[in-house]
């Protein structure tokens, strides 16, 4: 997906490998349908944990960035090197935006979930699971047409 350009005058940020944050997404799939399973078969104190620790895992890559997240950097450190050159690299920030949005809307299932919200976290993750499958198996990151809508709209700074 063609990503804007940055402002003249501006230095754009260290290209990724875009195959990266698929194979984070292909990883954060799989946990977050296990979430769904668990908590509609009732096991719903194991989906909040496990709710829970995606959430974290998604506030570091939208703090850190995508290449610095746990599955980045096994992408970089175990995968990556038996892989042939990508066909091109990508700019970070419409990925570290989408990590940003999985963890709004993980959180907010961890927070209802807390407060005993019937069905909070099991939807949540399936919201999370579709997004994420989408990006894992078509490529198609919804956080990043998020992230070129917001920019082209001038809501939020390519900084």
């Amino acid at each position: 997906m063609p990503q804007p350009e940055p402002p003249v005058g501006t230095r754009a940020p260290d290209r990724i490998d875009p195959r990266g944050p698929r194979f984070a997404a292909a990883i954060t799939s799989a946990l977050l349908l296990v979430v769904v399973v668990l908590g509609t078969a009732g096991a719903t104190l194991a989906a909040w944990i496990l709710l829970a620790a995606l959430a974290a895992l998604f506030a570091w890559g939208a703090v850190a960035g995508v290449a610095r997240s746990p599955w980045g950097l096994v992408f970089r450190k175990l995968v990556r090197p038996r892989l042939a050159a990508p066909s091109g690299l990508e700019d970070p920030r419409p990925p570290t935006f989408a990590q940003g949005v999985g963890f709004a809307v993980t959180i907010a299932g961890v927070l209802l979930g807390t407060f005993g919200v019937a069905g909070a976290v099991p939807i949540a993750a399936a919201i999370a699971f579709a997004a994420a499958f989408l990006n894992a198996a078509f490529g198609f990151c919804l956080g990043c047409v998020m992230y070129v809508w917001l920019v082209r709209a001038r809501v939020i700074r390519q900084a």
